[in-house]
């Protein structure tokens, strides 16, 4: 993923205001982001454990999503797995609610997925992280079909929310 400034994040959010683009908390470290190594920009907010945000670029530009999201329930120990890259944790995923983009999101209707609580799938899907023993599938597939793959399921997410 090629590396965004704060302005363009904030300008590609397709399913909130941009008022409230311009109030969401974005990351102070996209400097410090491994960019080369990240399929999509994702973070939860400090100020407001039940937000989320995720940035993809998408046909040559980026784009957006304000998502609500659940931590883990305490003493949660069973495992799920993530839509987006087939990661499993123990309590590390989340169902992430994004409004729909428009009219549909104002009347509040909104699309969800299960995705790795910390939004880091390229990073578990590359090895740079690990969520643990167990946590990757044994797959014939190549690095670049993985993150081909998160890039789909990202994208298709992305398109539920625009729909």
């Amino acid at each position: 993923m090629k590396p965004l400034s704060e302005q363009e994040i904030r300008a590609a959010f397709v399913n909130c205001t941009k008022g409230a683009a311009k109030r969401l908390s974005v990351p102070r470290d996209l400097d410090e982001r491994p960019w080369d190594d990240l399929d999509y920009l994702g973070w939860r907010d400090p100020q407001a454990p039940g937000r989320a945000y995720l940035v993809i670029e998408l046909d040559s530009r980026p784009r957006a999503l304000a998502l609500r999201c659940t931590g883990p329930a305490s003493g949660q120990m069973r495992r799920s797995m993530c839509s987006m890259c087939v990661t499993t944790h123990t309590g590390g995923v989340s169902l992430m609610v994004a409004p729909k983009a428009g009219k549909a999101g104002q009347q509040g209707n909104s699309v969800g997925s299960y995705i790795c609580s910390d939004l880091a799938c390229s990073l578990y899907v590359r090895g740079k992280k690990d969520a643990g023993a167990g946590s990757r599938l044994q797959e014939t597939i190549t690095l670049e079909e993985k993150t081909r793959r998160i890039v789909t399921n990202i994208a298709a997410f992305v398109a539920k929310v625009t729909a």
